[in-house]
């Protein structure tokens, strides 16, 4: 598309008329990602035959940054470019969670990071969403050849 936006093909599609990601020049913008699947199933989402749900931070911290890694993956970038994020966490008490997760894919060198708490995401099973911003400078322009007229 020549706007830079995109869906990426094989992601969960968006749950509204907005892209997957965003290139502004040298930076990507990744739009809020969750655990959910292409399927439209959530991981770190367990339903018992009673109807009991379970809801694990872990699994679905460790999802939404591998949907965003994807989602880089896919105009060559990767998380080594993300330079800031926003995470939305529905309950602070897994801030714990949260954070053990993060430190398998960031350390200080990393992105920097604003995390909030919200009322709800977009669906119940939702622990946790990220938005991001990378920095990947795009492939250069090849000159055009002119020729004599």
């Amino acid at each position: 598309m020549s706007s830079g936006a995109q869906v990426v093909a094989g992601k969960a599609t968006p749950r509204g008329r907005f892209p997957h990601l965003k290139r502004a020049g040298d930076f990507i913008y990744v739009s809020g990602t969750s655990s959910r699947r292409p399927d439209n199933s959530f991981e770190g989402v367990q339903v018992d035959p009673m109807g009991v749900t379970a809801l694990d931070i872990l699994a679905q911290t460790r999802a939404v940054i591998e949907n965003i890694r994807d989602i880089l993956k896919s105009v060559g970038a990767g998380l080594a470019d993300v330079v800031e994020t926003q995470v939305f966490l529905v309950n602070m008490n897994d801030f714990g969670g949260f954070n053990e997760v993060w430190a398998e894919y960031f350390d200080y060198d990393g992105p920097t990071r604003t995390t909030v708490a919200v009322h709800q995401l977009p669906h119940p099973h939702l622990l946790i969403e990220i938005k991001a911003v990378a920095y990947h400078p795009s492939a250069p322009q090849q000159p055009k050849e002119t020729q004599d007229v």
